[in-house]
């Protein structure tokens, strides 16, 4: 049931407004506050789809309460009530994030109205954190190391800017984690995460792929396609293992990012994208940059922030939660009680050499599960678990 609170310092406006909320949808639950510092407390202390708030008011304006509410409950719809002489104040709230305002005194349409378009964004912002919450579970970065609580602090600074950022560490260390987390925390999120894999594509092909093609470019051009650059317009494009790119892609990848422009492979025509970049590599760029295998240009854009993530061997205090997480996973994906490990299972795991990292520990979890008895014993590790 939609729960409203009507913030509004004068009773006779509270009145008629709970009379029309009531009589247009028994559903809804309405509460008054009147005055700011009332409608503020009572915002604190509960949940709201949607708050009516006058701007002019005793002890705390409306304009104060919108600013605070933004601050602590920013996915709450505000409307704004504002008199005859506040109308200029009242398009200033929309600037400061409310979600609309209604005149005194209310036009019963234009009210009514309002109050569904606000109900139904509330709704779909709360449909939209159920489902990145979903989402965010198979990008989860478990861990309660220095190393990897340093990591989510920088990815919760970062995360709202468009600064670029460059992820470097060995194979298997879950860089790809990282981006997901930048991309679903940022307010490009609605929009697409695009993900290449450098080291996968052919050098003859890469342009094409980030770049698209027109017809005709090559043989096996029969007609226009768009790359990843264009699909992650708004969106997050995800280059892995960009140190294998070749140095002309690279020109190519350098000049996207300064001018926010890119041409498909056989065209005359730039065309304009929106892209935040995040990149990662296993490799020292600096050392590709002596040997002439990266350009030092392209790496002083990509690197303006950097996220070193560590070797499992580093970080060895989460091998114990990587577990945990890795048995309940796959019990959930082969429908299965999840299985125990021993403390002295996983005190040997401990010890081990991680060398594949985080994705080893995952095959070798995935392999104690399937062979070994109901709780995973020191004996089962030395068993099955061996390289």
């Amino acid at each position: 049931m939609p729960k409203i609170l009507i913030i509004e310092d004068e009773a006779a406006i509270r009145r008629v407004l709970v009379k029309i909320l009531s009589e247009e949808n028994d559903s809804y639950v309405v509460e008054e506050a009147e005055d700011g510092q009332q409608g503020l407390e009572k915002i604190k202390n509960d949940d709201y789809d949607l708050v009516l708030c006058d701007i002019k008011m005793p002890k705390m304006d409306g304009v104060e309460v919108l600013e605070a509410v933004k601050k602590i409950k920013p996915e709450i719809p505000m409307v704004m009530i504002s008199g005859h002489g506040d109308l200029e104040t009242a398009i200033n709230t929309m600037r400061l994030g409310a979600f609309d305002y209604i005149s005194k005194p209310p036009d019963l349409n234009r009210l009514l109205n309002t109050v569904r378009n606000a109900l139904d964004k509330k709704k779909l912002v709360v449909e939209n954190k159920i489902l990145k919450k979903k989402v965010s579970k198979n990008y989860e970065m478990i861990g309660d190391s220095e190393a990897i609580n340093h990591i989510k602090q920088i990815i919760e600074k970062v995360a709202q800017t468009d600064a670029r950022v460059l992820i470097t560490g060995p194979n298997g260390t879950g860089k790809e984690l990282v981006a997901h987390q930048l991309h679903e925390r940022s307010e490009r999120s609605a929009a697409p995460l695009i993900e290449v894999n450098c080291a996968a594509i052919p050098s003859e092909l890469i342009e094409s792929e980030l770049f698209g093609h027109v017809k005709g470019a090559f043989t096996s051009a029969v007609k226009d396609r768009a790359g990843k650059f264009e699909a992650a317009d708004k969106g997050t494009i995800f280059l892995d293992e960009i140190g294998d790119m070749s140095l002309s892609a690279q020109a190519k990848v350098l000049r996207a990012l300064q001018e926010n422009m890119i041409t498909r492979v056989g065209a005359d025509k730039d065309i304009k994208v929106d892209v935040r970049v995040v990149a990662a590599t296993n490799k020292d760029l600096k050392k590709e940059i002596e040997e002439g295998r990266f350009r030092e240009d392209l790496y002083h854009r990509l690197a303006v922030i950097l996220i070193k993530v560590p070797a499992l061997n580093d970080r060895r205090d989460d091998i114990p939660l990587l577990i945990h997480h890795f048995t309940e996973k796959i019990a959930a994906e082969q429908g299965n009680a999840p299985k125990q490990f021993s403390d002295e299972a996983i005190a040997l795991l401990k010890e081990y050499d991680w060398t594949g990292n985080i994705r080893e520990l995952r095959n070798v979890v995935e392999r104690l599960i399937i062979l070994g008895g109901n709780e995973i014993s020191e004996t089962d590790v030395k068993l099955f678990a061996s390289k």
